[in-house]
This record gives C-alpha cells, structure tokens and sequence, in this order.
C-alpha cells in the first residue's frame, strides 16, 4: 500500500539517514507533493552536514594545541568595549576534549535563547571559568582598550587550573606570562573563544538588566548600554548616571552640551 504525502513527510522528517536509493525511489514518485518532500530532505542534510563541518573545523587550534601534549587551552573574549554605558566584561574559559559543541558560535551571530541554553552547557562541562568585570571609573581612567585587556587578565586569573595556552580573539593580552595566540575572528573559530565569548555576554547583559532595575528611564535592558537614539534621548533629559562612560565622545559631548547641570548628577529616575 502506497503511503501517503503526511505518512513520507513524517518519516522523512524523522529519519536521519535514509538510503540513497530510497530517496531515488520517492524522487520519481508520481506525485510532485513526495518530490517537493524529497528536494527539501535533501536540502536539510546539506545545511546539516556543513553545520557539523563548522562544528568540527572550530576544534582545529585545539585539537592542534592538545596533540602537544598542551591540555589546558584557554579560551579569553569580551563582551561591552562599544557601549557608552556599564562595564566591559570578559570571560576566560577551558573546555575538555570531549565537549558537546553542537550550535557553539560568536555569541553575536546566536540568539539570546541559544546564548542561554550553551551558556548552561558550558557552565556544566567546562573544567574552568573565570569572568572579570571593570566599570565605567575605570575605563574612563585608563581607556577602554587598557580596560579590557585588565577584564581579561582577571577572568584567566580565576581559572583553575591554570591554562598552558590562551586562545584571545585578535588580541595579545599584555601583563601575562602564559604563551598565548590571537586569532582574528576567534569567536567563530575557535569553540574555547566562543564559549568565552558566550559567558561574557550573557554576564554582561545580565548585568544591563540589573542596571535598568536601578535606573528604569535609560532602557538598559533593551539597549545594554550602547548608543542607540532612545539611549541618547535618555541622556540628554536625565543626564549620566555612574555607569556612563564620560571619556567616551557622545557622554562626554551632551555633557558639555549641558554645561555644568550633569557634571557631578547621577541621577535615579
């Protein structure tokens, strides 16, 4: 008996791997609704397969690092060098061989529901993790970049154990004795630099989100700190709270423009 359109369109989606030559049969199927089915099985596999080839290429600086005999690889980024407001975040990670890297990616290309589901991953299986936080003071003292780097030489400073490398996204922290590689564009070749990623951001925007509690009219929440028109808006009417950054160009210049009515105001509207 010849199954129906529904019964193929759910077997086809419940299974993984169907025979070559079945799928040849469903394509020259007499129905165009059965090949339409077949043409889209297809397609999926593709995109799965170069899915699982992305997965697998992430672990290549790994992989290489392990085979040394290096088993401690430290994955170091950051998440908050462009906003105007809170701090900047960084996160250093150490993942074992053996991790579930399925959907790993740059925290920035993932959803904030993804971002949480391998935030809880990465928390449950990684034998390290260490976050450092530096805030506004601090970055308006020293510039964002010096900032950053000392974000990032906290969090390594938390792991235990300690890392024999350290895997940094496009940067070369300073201050560290620990040997170390920068990889430009990191966060998506490297699952360590990812994860690390992924903790900083998802620590960062939880902290954004505190931020809007304490200080609702600025839309931390919605913005995390970054100068979009209604932050701007905000600014202008209410003035900079602590967690502006006054060194940076536009805190600096609506101040200016203002005079001195915001110069020493942190306001809690």
């Amino acid at each position: 008996m010849k199954r129906t359109i529904p019964e193929i369109k759910e077997w086809l989606r419940t299974t993984e791997n169907v025979a070559p030559e079945e799928l040849e049969r469903l394509l020259n199927d007499g129905r165009a609704g059965v090949r339409k089915l077949v043409e889209s099985y297809q397609k999926e596999q593709v995109r799965k397969q170069k899915e699982r080839d992305r997965i697998e290429k992430m672990w290549e600086v790994e992989r290489r690092y392990w085979a040394q005999g290096v088993q401690h690889v430290a994955g170091v980024d950051e998440a908050g060098r462009g906003p105007l407001a809170g701090p900047v975040v960084a996160a250093a990670v150490i993942l074992p061989s053996h991790f579930d890297a399925t959907g790993m990616n740059d925290s920035k290309q993932l959803s904030e529901e993804m971002r949480l589901t391998l935030k809880q991953r990465i928390e449950q299986e990684a034998l390290a993790i260490g976050v450092g936080i530096v805030d506004a003071a601090y970055i308006d003292k020293h510039n964002i970049l010096q900032a950053t780097y000392q974000a990032m030489r906290i969090a390594l400073s938390q792991l235990t154990p300690a890392p024999q490398m350290i895997l940094a996204d496009a940067v070369k922290i300073p201050g560290v004795a620990i040997p170390q590689q920068g990889i430009i564009k990191g966060d998506s070749l490297s699952h360590s630099i990812a994860a690390a990623s992924i903790i900083a951001k998802t620590t960062r925007d939880l902290l954004m989100k505190q931020a809007a509690q304490e200080y609702p009219a600025y839309g931390f929440d919605q913005h995390v700190g970054y100068g979009t028109p209604e932050h701007l808006a905000a600014l202008r009417q209410y003035g900079p709270t602590p967690l502006h950054r006054r060194s940076f160009a536009p805190v600096r210049e609506i101040i200016e423009e203002q005079g001195t009515l915001f110069a020493e105001w942190s306001p809690r509207p």
